[in-house]
């Protein structure tokens, strides 16, 4: 698989460099990037990719389109892929300029391969690219998102004297966020007294981020004096402080939460999609549900726009309280939004959409979450599809004479319930009722192709879920039907 991205990659950028490539067969990076932030196969994102004209015409589309292509990869656990393709761009004549490199860098930190990542960094010079604080911040970042927070302290202190540059307020602001990250926000504020020192910016940023540490760790005294800090050095809070001011709370009183959003108006600060989450989730953990579908309602009145966290908060807790078929409603929502929630949240409505006997509904769930993830994902769905029973709705039934065979065979079963029940083969097994039932769907279910209309759906799947869960017992029964006569 490796080899084929190389030799994809190589022969794509050989044919634009010769100018034989057709503008039928090409796109710009940035139609790329915009049909790979919905693309999430990773062979189909490789191949939007390869198929760009020129990949650094935008430098900013180029990073984003390189990095939702290694996102796609490592999200199916393509590492040795996303190494071949990464390789690949060293190639490229824009390898000497600091940002392209750069991008190669970040990239490795998104996949987790920090190794990688360093291992670029520390080719820079064989390379012919130039180094400053640009690249070394990038790498600061790759050893934060890899998790590797107490490698960023020694990095810090060895790679500006090695290589004879000063770290700016980006290199302080990840190096105080590993010690937040390490539970250690004590040696964060340490250093904003030397970035003080050494006249360094402190940035919002810098100061959200220990705010941050602070709120999570319990200590929201420690939080208030930081806040107060903020605004006595003129660095006034921005709407990330106060979103994780609203963090701390959220857990509450909704009023406490509405009260913050109303105060960030009042200072001229626009709530985001973040703000409005914390306050729909909070009117959620206090089943005012009315209130929460309220605030996700008005997201759009309110200039934002729903992200996965939204769909997610609000999915689980409809499913929590049995709203599944409006649970499937926003699902539905999410897919055209293309920010569809996590697996676990999607099983839960998928779970509470057949208890309640909307299998059609599931069905479409499935069908498709399979045609929006690769196949690692995609199993997922397809065991879910078995274990519920639901590949047998469409097994079952699908044709008239499947369904008259059904009922046939269920018919002699009634005929001849007594003399299995003499021969006590009906001990453990299922019971008249059910046998009753599994011909009144297949009957039903017949007339559905027939063109019969009449019969409720609602009660055709409730009886047809207690047939499927029933499925080996009955067909064991059916089986014994057969032998019953010597």
């Amino acid at each position: 698989m490796s080899c084929s991205i190389s030799l994809r990659l190589a022969r794509h950028l050989s044919t634009a460099a010769t100018g034989s490539s057709t503008s039928s067969t090409t796109i710009s990076i940035s139609k790329a990037k915009s049909k790979l932030k919905s693309e999430h196969d990773p062979d189909k994102a490789l191949k939007i990719y390869s198929s760009v004209s020129n990949h650094y015409t935008s430098p900013l589309s180029s990073r984003y389109a390189q990095e939702y292509t290694v996102k796609r990869l490592a999200k199916s656990h393509r590492f040795s892929d996303i190494e071949s393709f990464l390789e690949s761009h060293k190639n490229d004549k824009n390898i000497t300029k600091e940002p392209f490199l750069s991008s190669i860098i970040r990239s490795y930190g998104l996949a987790g391969m920090f190794d990688q990542a360093l291992k670029t960094y520390l080719q820079m010079d064989d390379l012919g690219t130039p180094r400053s604080a640009v690249s070394f911040n990038v790498l600061l970042s790759a050893c934060i998102n890899s998790k590797f927070y107490d490698r960023v302290p020694q990095l810090f202190d060895e790679m500006p004297k090695r290589h004879g540059f000063l770290p700016d307020k980006v290199s302080y602001g990840v190096l105080i966020r590993s010690y937040c990250e390490m539970g250690k926000p004590e040696l964060a504020m340490e250093k904003l007294k030397e970035m003080e020192e050494k006249g360094v910016e402190i940035t919002v940023v810098t100061f959200t981020t220990i705010l941050h540490s602070l709120y999570k760790g319990g200590k929201s005294d420690e939080g208030e004096r930081v806040w107060n800090e903020m605004a006595k050095r003129g660095c006034g809070p921005d709407v990330g402080a106060y979103n994780v001011k609203i963090m701390n709370i959220q857990g509450g009183d909704p009023e406490g939460v509405k009260g913050l959003i109303e105060e960030m108006s009042n200072v001229g600060l626009k709530p985001d999609t973040i703000s409005y989450n914390y306050l729909m989730s909070c009117y959620c953990r206090n089943g005012m549900m009315d209130e929460a579908e309220k605030v996700y309602e008005d997201l759009e009145t309110n200039g934002c726009n729903p992200n996965a966290s939204i769909f997610r908060t609000l999915i689980f807790y409809l499913c929590k309280n049995e709203q599944f078929e409006t649970g499937f409603k926003v699902f539905r929502e999410s897919v055209r939004a293309n920010k569809i929630p996590d697996v676990n949240t999607l099983k839960y409505l998928v779970h509470g959409l057949v208890k309640s006997s909307k299998l059609k509904d599931a069905k479409e769930m499935i069908r498709t979450l399979k045609n929006k993830f690769p196949p690692n994902v995609v199993k997922v769905w397809t065991k879910l599809e078995d274990e519920l029973g639901l590949a047998k709705v469409e097994a079952f039934g699908t044709s008239k004479a499947s369904n008259f065979f059904w009922i046939s065979s269920l018919e002699g079963v009634m005929i001849n319930l007594p003399i299995l029940d003499n021969k006590k083969v009906l001990k453990h097994e299922i019971p008249l009722f059910l046998v009753s039932s599994a011909m009144m769907v297949l009957r039903h279910k017949t007339s559905f192709s027939l063109g019969i209309d009449g019969f409720r759906k609602a009660h055709l799947h409730a009886l047809w879920v207690q047939l499927l869960h029933s499925t080996m017992a009955w067909q064991t029964l059916l089986r014994k039907s057969f032998r019953m006569y010597p």
